[in-house]
């Protein structure tokens, strides 16, 4: 039977952690926690479950995600987000995976939860996310703050059943403020790759972004959530690349 690290960054997630905890506990051999030195009580609450506790300056999600796991001391492993936690059908398939472990990685369909209401359409459900690995065959790459795990070789994967219950933001305030933070993240490292906007791409993407995610994927079945979910799809789209033809154009001066 293998072992397994469950792996976690963490920053002020105090409203979260213990459920993520919870989940964890009775499938994993060792929790650790890689925080970006959180100010409320995240510390304390991971203290409570002797969890492998470590601490570093954010580094961005991908280059903190690939820390987290070098810490580990299995190479199989869960990775969550400090506002995630495993449902549990999502238990009980890795408690019977440690037995029979086939593929190099697996994935798990995510489940988010905006403003108490949990989202089954447009571009959140299934949100599928490859979570669940061998370190060895796999590592997170990405432009941030979008970040992904790869499988090296691109090995096939296996699907698992059950849930990443994801709390995601639980305010509108909170999705406002998210969006303004992670729209200039991703402006910056797309002028890091040399990516470039235009009038074009300002006016077309974020049209696109709306339309598949409240038509395509059927956004509107969520109700008005579901409405303001897609709205600011689309707004993140267009504050990204206005940042990103702001930052060209102070390149040229």
């Amino acid at each position: 039977m293998i072992k397994l690290s469950g792996v976690i960054i963490t920053y002020n997630e105090q409203r979260n952690i213990r459920q993520c905890l919870e989940s964890l506990t009775s499938i994993v051999d060792e929790i650790v926690v890689l925080d970006s030195f959180s100010t409320d009580n995240t510390k304390a609450i991971c203290t409570e479950f002797g969890v492998k506790f470590y601490e570093q300056k954010f580094l961005g999600y991908v280059e903190q995600k690939n820390a987290a796991l070098k810490l580990a001391s299995y190479d199989y492993i869960i990775s969550l987000d400090g506002d995630e936690s495993l449902s549990p059908e999502l238990q009980k398939s890795i408690k019977e995976l440690k037995s029979n472990w086939v593929h190099d990685g697996y994935y798990c369909n995510r489940f988010n939860n905006f403003c108490g209401q949990w989202i089954k359409y447009s571009d959140w459900y299934p949100n599928k996310k490859l979570r669940v690995f061998d370190r060895r065959k796999a590592k997170w790459i990405g432009i941030n703050p979008h970040d992904k795990i790869s499988l090296i070789d691109n090995t096939k994967a296996g699907k698992l059943k059950g849930d990443i219950l994801h709390k995601t933001y639980q305010s509108y305030s909170e999705f406002n403020l998210k969006t303004e933070q992670f729209s200039t993240l991703a402006a910056q490292a797309y002028f890091e790759e040399g990516k470039t906007a235009n009038i074009f791409k300002i006016v077309f993407n974020p049209t696109w972004a709306f339309f598949k995610a409240y038509v395509l994927r059927l956004g509107f079945l969520d109700g008005l959530n579901g409405f303001i979910i897609c709205v600011q799809t689309a707004n993140i789209t267009f504050l990204k690349y206005t940042k990103l033809y702001e930052l060209q154009k102070k390149s040229k001066v």
